[in-house]
């Protein structure tokens, strides 16, 4: 009989990973296999591609409120690399997101040993992945994310009073409470931190999926932050939960350019079962990024079909993206988006 295999589950739902190839490094074939592996043991993993800074990193796990952080880092450097990302976590009052990496022979036991010293969880090694295997490497992985508790009562004192779309760790906290606290809480919660009382409007983004619609949101991203510097801006963008797994790729940072703007914020959200385009929470999520002060909301949906028009519910105004290959003029017939849709 096959062994079951493990749950990992947080008191917020599902580990919340970041994913992500080093400075300098192009390989991101190892990357590429573990953040799939890692989503199929039930992550949701925030994947941002290769070539990653300790910053941009940082920013992510901050803004996502992640469990951990898992890099790769083949092009030396790590030692700084790793304990550098840890320093950054540290001072911005996340010492309990963990750190992952891997690197094959390039990391050195001595380096490992080093790195362990200096606060990373764990770097795997060529005899970790002999006795431990893939998945069991990931297994260990998902094992000590999960027991990261992103509500412990010391951060939840750390929302006291008003918070501002500046107050981009706390804002990550008040998103989690927005996917996982029950009504009563979300709102008290929620009433405390409020810092604005002003109308934001809410622009949601909708369509077929691969059709362009994260790439066209950067671009709007870089000439609104361009065009009006010091307006605070907030991108929430929801991926679907992969039914069978409970993980999901959360991968729309790999397509934006604009976020390294500091008055940018991004969030990724699962659909976590809705059963739609767009979270259970998504409602809440809008919620908070009002009460905090941003200028402006923008909402992503994961790929709809036809019948799809749940961005509607949510946003203020809406708009569709599609691609020139839609088959037969009829099938334009058949899209409920170009009804009810703004562009």
């Amino acid at each position: 009989m096959a062994e079951e295999e493990p749950v990992f589950e947080t008191t917020t739902g599902p580990p919340r990973i970041i994913t992500a190839a080093s400075l300098f490094d192009g390989h991101d074939a190892a990357i590429n296999v573990m953040r799939r592996l890692i989503q199929s043991a039930g992550a949701e993993v925030i994947h941002l591609g290769h070539d990653q800074s300790a910053k941009a990193v940082v920013d992510c796990a901050i803004q996502e409120d992640a469990h951990g952080v898992a890099l790769t880092s083949y092009q030396g450097g790590h030692v700084e690399y790793f304990t550098y990302i840890r320093q950054l976590l540290d001072d911005a009052g996340c010492e309990h997101i963990r750190i992952f990496g891997g690197g094959g022979g390039t990391i050195t036991p001595p380096e490992i040993k080093t790195l362990h010293e200096s606060g990373i969880s764990k770097i795997y090694s060529p005899d970790d992945g002999r006795t431990m295997g893939l998945m069991g490497m990931i297994h260990h992985l998902m094992g000590i994310a999960s027991e990261v508790d992103l509500i412990h009562p010391d951060r939840l004192a750390s929302l006291k009073g008003p918070v501002t779309a500046e107050d981009t760790a706390k804002v990550g906290l008040l998103l989690t409470m927005s996917e996982s606290a029950d009504d009563a809480t979300f709102k008290a919660t929620l009433d405390k931190c409020r810092s604005s009382q002003k109308d934001v409007p809410v622009i949601g983004f909708t369509g077929t999926g691969g059709a362009g619609k994260s790439s066209l949101l950067d671009e709007l991203m870089l000439r609104i932050l361009r065009d009006n510097p010091g307006k605070k801006v907030c991108l929430l963008c929801v991926d679907p939960t992969r039914k069978r797994t409970g993980g999901a790729l959360l991968g729309d940072r790999i397509r934006m350019n604009s976020l390294s703007n500091n008055d940018l914020y991004m969030r990724s959200l699962a659909s976590r079962g809705s059963g739609s385009e767009i979270s259970a929470n998504l409602d809440r999520a809008i919620e908070v990024a009002k009460a905090v002060g941003f200028d402006l909301i923008f909402c992503e949906t994961s790929g709809i079909g036809q019948g799809s028009d749940a961005i509607t519910t949510v946003a203020d105004h809406s708009m569709y993206v599609m691609t020139a290959e839609f088959g037969a003029h009829t099938q334009l017939e058949k899209i409920e988006m170009l009804d009810v849709a703004d562009v």
